[in-house]
């Protein structure tokens, strides 16, 4: 719960920040730059950019009514920082990176921690492939995206598959293939791994699927029908079938694809519905005249924050690590509007155009994108309402002295005493929260086969740091929650409590009789305690042990598959990639190298007698 000061003593402790940016004043230029407010634990309170600093720091020591956000604001700020830029497009960036890499309490904060997917067809290979990419476009080729989620991007790339063949193996997998794989037999693929496509007709497809993705349909249709009929001249009618096989798979998709009511070519639509405090903002994404998806955000921001300031923010931080469309269409006029399109203008090298649909098919756009945030905020204020009778419900039943709104969980995983993980997962009043989540590689020796041991050490280490108060690590919960049963609730009490922890609850959860669900039985403070079957706390707590299940399970194999994978090649002192390729081309696999002979080694390419040998007595030693 927030309390508001009485607006009397809220003015008086604002002075100190007046005061702190009084002082400052006299030496900050009349340049464009980005001013920081610090607390006195020089925590980033506020970060905000100015056309001519000293006016806009003027601003807050002049006006005497400030809403009670800044003057909160003003009142917790005890240092000021500034950062000097060549003009005010550059300032904008820096403020939208900072805002990003400190998350001020103050700003309106974009939740987004994530980059879209891509859709990637290479112009290098001699076989392009076609695949998923993430992150960073260092490759040279064709880009096409962002796709809202993994899942349209996927659907669009078994889309090509199913009319073009293109190929989607790894290239290792691709070079060392002696036969086509399945794709090849349910006529997915073409075969290039196998010669079954000349290297002309398997970049002609390419070029043709380069086409479609950019929105050419209708004139690969009319080129295929025109190959299609020199074929059958020819008498060439296997040739003749695969395409009308390809025209018949085009006529399919371009009859389900999505409708783009206003035609749009490339543009991002931002729409926001703000309701309770909370705001949600949609963004859909059109290219090449097809809708690849929306994908729903949800700014942190203080409960008085209007619309218009929300969604100026949310696109000056949106774009800061994204590629922006030539066009940009919102549901709200933003104050930022020149400056925001001259930026980004400046950083794509194409010209950008931001504006507000106000009627036509764009409105009707714009409508669906505004009835999509409102739904998702719905949906978001339920969840937040019933997490938090939940939360009040677990309060209850352990009898806990605190509020919750954080719970920590921690699992367990290994075989054997091998590959021992430890997993963190975090539950807040808005769901399980991902950036939270951690895994704990066991390092203490003895501790991977001991369960106890591998507990203690996996909270000594998440809690320590906390402690200590290092990185800005993550914040204390108000719960924790171990899975297993007396012997776990004791270790993690007695690890917290060394720590100098008393005061965050815990509560261990064991596994019933023949492992039934539902059966459980869980551990608090020398008191154990069951629920009813049907229970609604009880399936909550059950739901966030298994995702800490999952998450221990997914890590531990994911380690397990790292260590499978090893090759015994690496390890060979001597033995680098270049060399370890070469040898597993030519053999097809470790255990055939260990197999070979001296001077059948001697024989690969780039081996030399000297590491031919080392080679051969390491496997024969």
């Amino acid at each position: 719960m927030v309390f508001k000061l009485p607006k009397k003593e809220v003015m008086i402790s604002s002075e100190i920040g007046k005061d702190v940016i009084k002082k400052e004043l006299p030496l900050i230029p009349k340049l464009p730059g980005v001013y920081r407010m610090l607390s006195d634990k020089d925590e980033i309170l506020y970060v905000g950019k100015a056309k001519n600093l000293p006016n806009r720091l003027k601003s807050y020591v002049s006006e005497k009514n400030h809403i009670i956000r800044t003057e909160r604001m003003l009142s917790q700020t005890r240092k000021l920082e500034i950062t000097t830029t060549s003009n005010e497009s550059e300032a904008l960036l820096l403020e939208a990176n900072l805002i990003k890499k400190h998350k001020p309490r103050f700003n309106i904060l974009l939740r987004d921690d994530k980059s879209f997917p891509f859709i990637f067809i290479g112009n290098k290979d001699k076989w392009p492939q076609i695949k998923r990419h993430r992150g960073k476009k260092g490759k040279e080729g064709f880009y096409f995206g962002p796709f809202a989620s993994a899942g349209s991007a996927n659907w669009t790339i078994k889309m090509i598959q199913k009319i073009f063949h293109l190929r989607v193996c790894d290239d290792s997998v691709f070079k060392n293939r002696e036969r086509p794989c399945i794709l090849y037999q349910i006529k997915r693929c073409s075969g290039p791994c196998v010669d079954y496509i000349n290297k002309e007709d398997y970049k002609q497809t390419v070029e043709d699927a380069i086409e479609f993705v950019s929105g050419k349909s209708r004139k690969i249709q009319k080129s295929l029908s025109d190959q299609m009929e020199k074929a059958s001249d020819e008498l060439d009618f296997e040739k003749a079938a695969i395409l009308r096989d390809r025209i018949k798979s085009l006529n399919i998709i371009q009859s389900s694809q999505r409708i783009n009511e206003a035609n749009l070519v490339e543009a991002d639509v931002i729409a926001g519905y703000k309701e309770s405090g909370k705001t949600c903002i949609q963004v859909f994404f059109y290219r090449s005249k097809q809708n690849w998806g929306n994908q729903a955000f949800f700014p942190k921001h203080d409960p008085d924050e209007n619309l218009s300031d929300i969604i100026n923010s949310f696109v000056s931080q949106f774009y800061e690590n994204k590629s922006v469309p030539s066009s940009i269409i919102l549901s709200e006029e933003i104050k930022e509007k020149v400056l925001i399109e001259k930026t980004l203008t400046q950083k794509e090298s194409k010209q950008i155009s931001i504006s507000v649909a106000k009627k036509g098919s764009k409105l009707k756009v714009i409508n669906q994108a505004i009835k999509n945030a409102k739904d998702s905020l719905n949906r978001k204020l339920y969840e937040s309402q019933n997490n938090k009778e939940l939360f009040e419900a677990v309060s209850k039943k352990f009898n806990l002295e605190t509020n919750i709104n954080l719970i920590e969980v921690y699992d367990n995983s290994h075989i054997q005493g091998t590959n021992s993980v430890g997993a963190l997962i975090t539950y807040g009043d808005e769901g399980f929260v991902k950036k939270r989540y951690r895994k704990f590689n066991i390092k203490i020796k003895g501790n991977e086969q001991d369960d106890f041991g591998m507990m203690k050490e996996v909270l000594n280490r998440r809690f320590k740091k906390a402690v200590q108060e290092k990185d800005n690590y993550l914040t204390f919960p108000d719960l924790v929650m171990v899975d297993g049963g007396k012997g776990q609730y004791s270790v993690a009490r007695e690890t917290l409590n060394e720590l100098g922890l008393h005061d965050i609850p815990i509560i261990a959860i064991a596994k019933g009789k023949q492992r039934n669900s539902g059966n459980e039985t869980f551990f608090h403070n020398g008191k154990e305690f069951k629920f009813e079957k049907n229970d609604p706390t009880l399936f909550f707590l059950q739901r966030i042990r298994d995702e800490s299940h999952r998450f221990a399970i997914s890590a531990h194999r994911a380690k397990r598959k790292k260590g499978i994978s090893k090759s015994l090649l690496d390890q060979i002192d001597g033995i680098g990639s270049i060399r370890k390729r070469a040898l597993l081309n030519h053999f097809g696999s470790a255990r055939a190298v260990e197999s070979a002979s001296l001077d059948e080694i001697k024989s690969v390419e780039g081996v030399e007698e000297k590491v031919a040998k080392k080679i051969y007595n390491f496997f024969h030693e």
